[in-house]
């Protein structure tokens, strides 16, 4: 039987930063790899050199090329330019898929989609939450009103795409359980990945990668820092990498407790170059979904101690040693202590590299996502084909 023809895929999300980034990158790679056509919608006023990087690599993989303008983080009236634009370009693509990442971009890919089949053309609307606005509160007025947009916008979506059980029984909590068909596709990384990154000689105890922001917890590692010193009698090293709208607040912060020689901090590069500065990497964050350090740093097998938070645990394993509770600098220094003092401590509480890898790898993700895809489009499909053959 003949292979099925190539699909038409455009990706929607606003900030080409994080793991959002990442993720399309590797999906957009892996699909183009296999013959799909593939293309990206994101915000033009995020990002800057290191981001612009980023895109030049997977440039070559995007067929139906890079489209970036204004999106701004709040909702507001630019939203409007920007979903009257969008439509434009993507109408112009003719897409079989429209996936949108994130709040914003699930907006763009459902309501653009959905204007799409009015104007009688198939196109099948996917949404990744990807944490996003399921950060929000009940208890707030902004946050029941994210939610009902949410609730929604489900009328408006073929699948939902969640990146980890976590994420699935939160979104269940605060907008209700979809009335739509939903899947659960953990995130995974690309096999080069998976190569074992070795500490240089002059290595740090403890590394930090990733937005300066207090969601993240550079504040908590900071702290836990300082105290995991305290209790083990000398001093340690640590480093700081990314950048972030509180980047100087920490660094104040380190001044203040006498850590800028200890701790030094390096502007925003790839997580495998920074992984041989350091033994052991910290993820302290306050909130997350399934965040990409953990699953980058385990498959270069570097050690782990992150907050419980999230999909961590799902990685981690649920009881494991390595996991510390949320928002407290010394439960995370504890774990950091431990690692530093107990003989054994990575090989004891880190995930066996095999099964790891079978959950975790871009191959297992992007073909569960495909089979995905081509559950949604096959009238999609069948339409275009006909449209070609007959002009």
């Amino acid at each position: 039987m003949p292979d099925p023809r190539p699909l038409r895929i455009i990706h929607c999300f606003r900030s080409p930063i994080g793991g959002i980034f990442r993720h399309v990158r590797d999906l957009a790679e892996a699909h183009a790899r296999q013959g799909h056509e593939v293309g990206i919608v994101c915000d033009s006023t995020t990002g800057g050199s290191y981001e612009d990087a980023l895109f030049d690599e997977i440039r070559p993989f995007l067929a139906l090329g890079l489209v970036r303008l204004p999106i701004r983080r709040s909702i507001g009236p630019g939203d409007l330019a920007a979903l009257w634009s969008s439509y434009k370009e993507i109408r112009s693509l003719q897409p079989d898929i429209l996936h949108g990442h994130g709040a914003k971009g699930g907006a763009l890919a459902r309501i653009i989609g959905s204007a799409l089949r009015v104007n009688r053309y198939c196109v099948a609307r996917l949404y990744s939450p990807h944490g996003g606005s399921l950060h929000y509160s009940r208890t707030t007025m902004s946050g029941r009103m994210v939610f009902l947009l949410e609730r929604l916008q489900e009328y408006l979506t073929d699948a939902i795409v969640f990146v980890c059980d976590f994420e699935r029984k939160t979104y269940e909590a605060k907008v209700g359980k979809p009335r739509t068909r939903s899947e659960l596709i953990y995130n995974g990384i690309d096999d080069r990945d998976f190569e074992t990154v070795y500490a240089r000689p002059d290595a740090v105890d403890f590394l930090y990668i990733g937005m300066l922001r207090d969601l993240k917890g550079p504040d908590l590692f900071v702290d836990a820092f300082a105290r995991t010193e305290r209790t083990i009698g000398k001093p340690l090293s640590a480093m700081m990498i990314g950048d972030g709208p509180q980047k100087a607040e920490y660094e104040q912060m380190m001044l203040e407790r006498g850590l800028g020689r200890r701790i030094e901090m390096l502007p925003a590069m790839k997580a495998r170059d920074a992984f041989a500065f350091a033994r052991n990497v910290v993820v302290p964050s306050r909130a997350e979904s399934m965040p990409y350090i953990v699953l980058e740093a385990l498959a270069a097998r570097k050690p782990v101690i992150a907050s419980r938070v999230g999909g961590i645990p799902e990685v981690l394993g649920a009881n494991s040693a390595a996991l510390a509770v949320p928002n407290d600098a010394q439960a995370l220094a504890n774990v950091m202590t431990a690692a530093m003092t107990e003989q054994g401590w990575a090989a004891n509480v880190m995930p066996e590299a095999g099964a790891f890898k079978a959950a975790f790898s871009t191959s297992t993700m992007a073909g569960s996502i495909m089979r995905l895809y081509r559950q949604l489009v096959p009238e999609s499909v069948a339409a275009r084909d006909a449209a070609v053959s007959r002009s």
